[in-house]
């Protein structure tokens, strides 16, 4: 997908509407649904977050890097390891969800007044080089589906 003004559009949208998403899913859940697990191989809403949060840090943090630096080397931060050296879980979810849409409220105000040619500034990482408009567009992906998960966890 190229980083047209339609796309990023969307991308913007998308990343902007996930803590309200969240925050409507989670007072929808109870307790049962909120930290335990439904099942041996899935997550609770409070790891799911977790995992959001970990997985912001880290991609935010690559985002930052992209737009200081000029094609920068990225460390492969693994976010689920990152998720549990942060104890992200264990935090009281109403607190976790306001650090989420905080720092969600910081990258949004940086992105919407990005210009074109920030979106394509890219950086190098083990796997390939990624842009700010891939790295937004693969956070807002993996983003919409935690929010499907959590959505299956009512049902």
């Amino acid at each position: 997908m190229e980083a047209t003004p339609a796309n990023i559009q969307e991308i913007l949208t998308t990343l902007s509407n996930t803590p309200r998403q969240l925050s409507f899913l989670m007072a929808r859940l109870d307790d049962s649904h909120l930290y335990t697990a439904p099942g041996e191989k899935t997550w609770s809403a409070a790891e799911v977050l977790a995992h959001l949060r970990a997985s912001a840090d880290v991609w935010t943090f690559s985002i930052y890097a992209m737009l200081t630096e000029e094609r920068p080397i990225l460390p492969d931060i693994n976010e689920r390891k990152w998720a549990k050296v942060t104890s992200y879980a264990r935090i009281p979810i109403a607190l976790s969800l306001q650090a989420f849409t905080f720092q969600r409220e910081e990258l949004m105000r940086v992105l919407r007044v990005l210009p074109l040619e920030g979106w394509e500034r890219a950086a190098l990482t083990l796997e390939s080089e990624r842009t700010v408009f891939t790295q937004a567009r693969r956070m807002a992906l993996h983003e919409q589906d935690h929010i499907e998960q959590l959505r299956q966890l009512k049902k």
